[in-house]
């Protein structure tokens, strides 16, 4: 099986990609999907940011409160590394465990994990190949701020906050520029998908 890592910065439209790599056949799991469920509550994930964060992260029901947490680790560099140090072992965890299961259940396909990131917490290097999906700046700060409802100080302060866009695609082996739209997008991931098949190890 070849095993690749989707990544990208915030609001530059990894699941728009991550959908069309689903609809061409390939195995797909989110990370994003992933990090909520390490922290669910009764979690060790969940134990361990109470403790480093307190019971205010927490809501009623006992679920955490992911945006009040964004608001506090964005506005402070040591407590996102805090936060990341809990939930980034936990996520490479139950990654890994998924694609053991999809190399069991399809040797000769194609199993994609979408992280952003991916390559900050080092986990690129257990990926055969790596997509770094990106988009102009002025389109990513739009779409942040309309997809969060994010005023315009809020939003540039979440891209500051992760690696420059222009670091992160010196990583990929394959680069998808969204800024053009869906139909754009999607051409260039269903041909990077005809050159990923070309990868596939033969297991005959």
């Amino acid at each position: 099986m070849l095993k690749v890592g989707l990544t990208g910065s915030i609001a530059v439209g990894k699941s728009f990609v991550l959908q069309v790599l689903h609809e061409s056949g390939c195995r797909v799991l989110d990370a994003d999907k992933t990090a909520r469920e390490v922290v669910e509550p009764g979690t060790k994930g969940l134990h361990q940011i109470v403790r480093a964060f307190g019971e205010r992260v927490l809501q009623t029901s006992g679920e955490l409160d992911r945006k009040l947490l964004a608001g506090i680790v964005f506005a402070d560099d040591e407590k996102r590394k805090v936060l990341n140090s809990i939930v980034h072992p936990l996520v490479f965890e139950e990654q890994d465990k998924w694609l053991r299961e999809q190399a069991e259940q399809d040797p000769n396909g194609i199993a994609v994990v979408d992280a952003a990131l991916m390559i900050e917490s080092g986990g690129y290097w257990r990926f055969d190949r790596i997509i770094v999906v990106w988009c102009e700046s002025a389109i990513q700060l739009d779409r942040l701020m309309m997809r969060d409802s994010l005023s315009l100080r809020e939003a540039e302060k979440r891209i500051s906050s992760q690696m420059p866009q222009a670091q992160k695609k010196g990583f990929g082996d394959f680069l998808i520029d969204t800024s053009d739209g869906y139909d754009a997008t999607r051409r260039r991931v269903t041909e990077i998908v005809g050159r990923l098949k070309l990868l596939i190890p033969d297991t005959t």
